[in-house]
């Protein structure tokens, strides 16, 4: 049984549609990646599935249970990774961590320090946000994302502003987390670097069609 099931989607943005019956299954254990040229709709895709954008339709079945995408116990599972990580400016690094995550569960201040030693930020996990390029920003949002415990993992260009070991590291988190039974959609222009039996391509068309 597939951990994610979407059908029938359909997308208008204005009087463009965007989105139009679009249908896939993501198991456990597997990571989607989306792929197309800008502005065929992979973000909007990661938004209506985040709940951020409502569809005109959308079947979405998740665990085997047919769902609203902004049902509680769907969205206490997920966790959403956007181009522009969600991280307050005059927060340090260590306190966005654990407000992002504290919104959650009650989270340890070792706990966040773990998180942030594991994607290579403890260096400088008390400077304020705004004060960190853009790569150490998104790697601050990594550790938000490793510490969730969200299963299902919606990713938007997540290397985005990382270096090579940066992008490495995303990697490597993504393989941990289907490892775990984790699943993950990564909408992405780059190679992730997954073996084939944990990833699968959907192809979003010139006019919002899987291909």
């Amino acid at each position: 049984m597939s951990e994610l099931s979407v059908k029938n989607l359909h997308v208008f943005r204005g009087e463009r549609h965007l989105l139009r019956g679009l249908g896939f299954e993501v198991p456990a254990g597997c990571c989607l990646q989306v792929v197309g040229a800008n502005g065929t709709g992979k973000t909007t895709l990661l938004r209506v599935l985040a709940g951020l954008l409502e569809p005109e339709s959308l079947e979405l079945t998740f665990r085997g249970q047919r769902i609203p995408p902004r049902d509680p116990d769907y969205h206490a599972n997920l966790s959403y990774l956007g181009h522009d990580p969600a991280l307050k400016s005059d927060f340090t690094s260590a306190e966005n961590v654990s407000f992002n995550v504290g919104l959650r569960r009650r989270v340890a201040s070792e706990d966040v320090q773990s998180a942030l030693i594991r994607v290579g930020a403890a260096k400088f996990s008390d400077r304020p946000v705004r004060a960190l390029s853009a790569g150490q920003r998104r790697r601050v949002a990594l550790a938000s994302l490793w510490l969730t415990g969200a299963s299902l993992w919606l990713l938007d260009e997540p290397a985005t502003n990382l270096d090579v070991a940066g992008q490495g590291l995303v990697a490597s988190l993504i393989q941990e987390h289907l490892a775990d039974g984790g699943l993950v959609m990564a909408a992405t222009h780059q190679d992730l670097g997954l073996p084939p039996n944990q990833c699968a391509t959907l192809e979003i068309g010139a006019r919002g069609v899987s291909a």
